[in-house]
């Protein structure tokens, strides 16, 4: 097979002596053996997406390895030598469970200190949301997290945080990424100043499960919490280490642990995807939970920022909420909580995202906050906490099972959102209701709105053009009716524009440039199409709704609902 010209030049650059025998052993033997798998490799640099970055580890500039994560640690140090000069410099580095996780943590732990940068590194696998709260709790200038959240095993990954908490957002990741491009990798400083770095552990665990059962827990009483009967699963990752701490501490006696999920293994054993999105991944819980008679299981993310929630419906029947469903119904808590506690001024504001339900909306305008919505992933979130500094966050999530309860941590948190839901569960049950009761009344209250999400797979460099293509093709021959109602509205984030279909008005959108499109339909519905920052997926994310007048309505709605949105599929041909 034929090695294009671009792709050995970047190759013999790692065929140099700044790289180790090893790695240019295993490229030599990719040469002969894979020279597609080389190509692979070597096409392109790896990215920063929605959740920082993320790929599959071994050799090459489009893989994870501490050259690439090295070059990125060493620009970032350069970086902020020049945004705080004459200042102490501090990071945190926490990890989690995945193949190589530690060792990584420990190669960007030594070129930070090898530039003069104190390190405080987690002396053992923590969940990604600790590792926001350390940064503001440890006077931190950045964080890096090692970790690829719930990609296959093969991933793994390295987000940045600021000093805020906050995942890095633009202009300063382009800032950034510009003084990683401008590096060679025989800069990078890999001699570590072992003086700089310090292993941190159990007194910032005591201080973020203060902080996360502070901001958690509304006042549930002892019976309530005793009556509860919970399911938790790790699903072999990180949350192990603090979620069964926090929910003791926070008086939740009755947790049953899936034992077979318990240890951290980033082989993920017990499960094809460790994505509490997936219903597949909460299976044993489920058994479990039928097993014990429990009211609600909770299964986290190998990173514990994503959380899913299965509860009993009307019937008795155990079934997993959406992300959507599980994130209205903690806001709403929130809102009701302020409300009663007399802190909602009308300067507070919860949020969300644009391929999140409009439900939110709803809710926001019921209780007289406001609601902002920015592009996918929680650093966007983090950023309005950041920009409205006259305004209080309540709380906010996106359809991607994540949610954030106040602003001690600037990113999604499944330790704090599994305390909630706990709290939602055992006040509901105490007065003879149920977290499902409590959803079906808020579809009387706001609206019924209905969700559902089309992942697609297109791996490699072909798959990429696909995606590319299949953009394309939605935004220069936009489709004018879908299942017989007309587009009234299209979004193109790309292009920053709203275009009225019916008047050909164009407004301007606010928001920073991103590749997504929204269609808008006559009847309410709407329809997003968005690749995916950190996988080789493009995305489809439906929202359908209609009003009812009664929870005994709920049934027969949801399966107009559901037929409404296999007929846009159909008719959009992504089935």
């Amino acid at each position: 097979m034929h090695i294009p010209q671009n792709i050995l030049d970047a190759v013999n650059i790692w065929l140099t002596p700044t790289f180790d025998s090893k790695t240019q052993d295993a490229i030599k033997e990719m040469m002969t053996s894979s020279p597609k798998e080389l190509e692979d490799s070597f096409y392109k640099n790896l990215e920063f997406g929605t959740g920082g970055m993320r790929g599959i580890m071994g050799v090459g500039t489009n893989r994870i390895n501490q050259y690439t994560l090295g070059k990125n640690t060493q620009g970032l140090s350069d970086y902020l030598h020049k945004s705080f000069p004459n200042q102490e410099i501090k990071v945190a580095i926490a990890y989690d469970c995945r193949h190589n996780s530690d060792t990584l943590a420990k190669v960007v732990a030594n070129v930070f200190s090898a530039n003069g940068i104190k390190v405080f590194l987690f002396s053992d696998m923590r969940p990604t949301p600790e590792l926001s709260f350390a940064v503001k709790h440890l006077g931190c200038k950045a964080g890096i997290v090692l970790t690829a959240s719930h990609n296959p095993p093969e991933y793994n990954g390295y987000k940045v945080y600021w000093e805020d908490g906050g995942q890095l957002v633009p202009p300063q990741d382009n800032e950034i990424i510009q003084v990683i491009d401008a590096l060679n990798y025989d800069q990078i400083k890999f001699e570590a100043n072992e003086n700089l770095i310090e292993y941190i552990d159990v007194k910032v665990d005591e201080a973020f499960i203060t902080s996360t059962i502070e901001n958690a827990s509304f006042n549930t009483s002892a019976t309530a919490k005793e009556n509860l009967k919970i399911v938790f699963t790790s699903l072999h990752g990180t949350s192990i280490k603090l979620i069964p701490d926090v929910l003791e501490k926070a008086e939740y006696k009755n947790v049953q642990i899936v034992p077979e999920q318990a240890i951290p293994d980033g082989n993920f054993p017990t499960v094809k995807s460790p994505n509490p999105e997936e219903p597949e991944a909460l299976t044993m819980a489920m058994a479990l939970a039928e097993k014990t008679n429990a009211d609600i299981v909770v299964g986290t993310d190998p990173d514990s920022d994503r959380l899913g929630v299965a509860v009993r419906n009307t019937e008795g029947k155990m079934v997993l909420l959406n992300g959507n469903q599980s994130m209205v119904v903690m806001t709403n808590f929130l809102l009701e909580q302020w409300k009663k506690q007399g802190k909602i001024t009308g300067t507070e504001f919860i949020g969300s995202t644009i391929v999140s339900t409009p439900m939110m909306l709803e809710l926001a305008s019921a209780y007289g906050v406001e609601c902002k919505v920015g592009l996918t992933g929680f650093k966007w979130i983090a950023k309005f906490i950041k920009d409205f500094p006259n305004q209080k966050f309540i709380g906010g999530g996106e359809e991607s099972f994540g949610f954030m309860v106040g602003d001690a941590v600037r990113d999604k948190d499944a330790v704090a959102a599994t305390l909630l839901v706990c709290e939602i569960a055992a006040q509901a049950k105490e007065k003879g209701s149920s977290l499902y009761q409590e959803l079906l009344q808020m579809y009387v209250d706001f609206g019924f709105y209905k969700e559902h999400l089309i992942s697609i797979t297109k791996k490699g460099i072909e798959g990429s053009n696909e995606i590319k293509q299949m953009m394309v093709d939605l935004r220069e021959n936009p489709l004018k009716e879908i299942n017989g109602e007309r587009v009234v509205f299209i979004e193109d984030y790309q292009n920053s524009t709203a275009k009225n279909l019916f008047t050909d008005e164009i407004e301007t959108l606010n928001i920073p440039k991103s590749n997504v499109l929204i269609y808008y339909l006559e009847d309410g519905s709407k329809i997003c199409a968005r690749p995916s920052g950190t996988e080789p997926k493009i995305k489809f994310y439906f929202s359908v709704n209609c009003a009812i007048q009664n929870v005994s309505e709920v049934a027969e709605a949801e399966i107009q609902l559901d037929n409404k949105i296999k007929n846009i599929i159909a008719e959009m041909q992504l089935n």
